[in-house]
């Protein structure tokens, strides 16, 4: 999951001296906190450090960062005129993040795997929408429902900007692109068929053109796992809001899994972790095609210990 270094000591040393949007615009730092999880725990995979909020910059929003609260967006998309505004030329500005891919490239060489990221187009949505995280989604909802033309042209304009930001994060040398919608568990089953799915799908289909596979996660979102898959992904992550066998068999196994320890967990006593751990695996049994991973992103406060030793639990297992 992204954010996968902030619970480290090393991380929050460098954290503190930088801001998150410095850290995310200097290949050198963002490839320092990329490769501190993979240097400590050994992991099987190394997500570049970039936030999902990046593009909305080169469309032309005015995007910070504020202590306790996080992104905050001063000029939000709230009519036509904003939308006619937005960029969809800029993409170049976005070098930074395939400057550090290929600085994490260089320093792993074939052993460790770089994964991209990008937001979904709903969730990016909501965020230009509402200016910043929301309860409610009153205001994006609005925009669905009562102004549906506004909202294909606002949602076709995030999927042409980040489709070529995916793309040049496969051209850095990333091996894969995980698609994150956060806050699509927002939606219901039939708002997210007609006005999440088709942006997703679309985005989806441009990036596996790019030959690598995507990774489709939407947080909250069993409840319409199959409408979900149905929008694509060769790897589907979950979240712990279900129990992993069951979302398998949901979409009949026709693509991977990723998932889906709940993050809390990693607080446990570690035999009550390993026993989560055993029951997760043992849930997916010998199939192929499970990626071990959180149910989200991991919590600043986790215990490192306790990381270190789901870590060996992950590899010790047999089924």
């Amino acid at each position: 999951m992204r954010q996968a270094g902030r619970y480290l000591r090393q991380y929050r040393e460098i954290r503190a001296k930088h801001g998150l949007l410095e850290m995310c615009k200097r290949p050198d730092l963002a490839a320092t906190v990329t490769l501190q999880p993979v240097e400590i725990l050994d992991v099987d995979a190394a997500i570049i450090f970039a936030d999902l909020l990046l593009p909305v910059e080169p469309m032309g929003l005015k995007l910070r960062y504020a202590s306790g609260v996080g992104p905050i967006i001063d000029n939000p998309v709230r009519n036509a005129a904003d939308i006619d505004t937005l960029s969809t030329a800029n993409g170049d500005d976005l070098g930074y993040v395939g400057e550090a891919i290929q600085l994490v490239s260089r320093a792993l060489g074939t052993k460790v795997p770089v994964v991209g990221f990008v937001g979904a187009p709903f969730t990016m949505a909501s965020y230009m929408i509402e200016g910043g995280a929301s309860r409610n989604f009153i205001r994006t909802k609005r925009m669905m429902y009562g102004e549906e033309t506004l909202w294909r042209r606002l949602m076709g304009k995030i999927v042409d900007v980040l489709a070529p930001f995916a793309s040049s994060q496969v051209a850095a040398g990333a091996r894969a692109i995980q698609v994150f919608d956060s806050w699509v568990g927002a939606l219901g089953p039939d708002d997210y068929v007609r006005f999440a799915a088709p942006y997703s799908r679309a985005l989806i289909e441009r990036i596996r053109g790019t030959g690598v596979p995507v990774i489709h996660f939407g947080t909250g979102a069993s409840g319409f796992f199959r409408e979900l898959h149905a929008a694509g992904g060769d790897v589907m992550g979950v979240d712990w809001r279900i129990n992993i066998d069951q979302a398998w068999m949901d979409i009949s196994y026709r693509s991977a899994i990723q998932g889906n320890l709940d993050p809390v967990a990693l607080f446990a006593p570690l035999p009550e972790l390993k026993m989560r751990v055993t029951e997760l695996l043992k849930r997916t049994g010998a199939r192929p095609g499970h990626i071990f991973n959180l149910g989200h992103g991991i919590l600043p406060e986790t215990p490192v210990d306790n990381v270190k030793a789901l870590v060996q639990m992950v590899r010790e297992f047999k089924p």
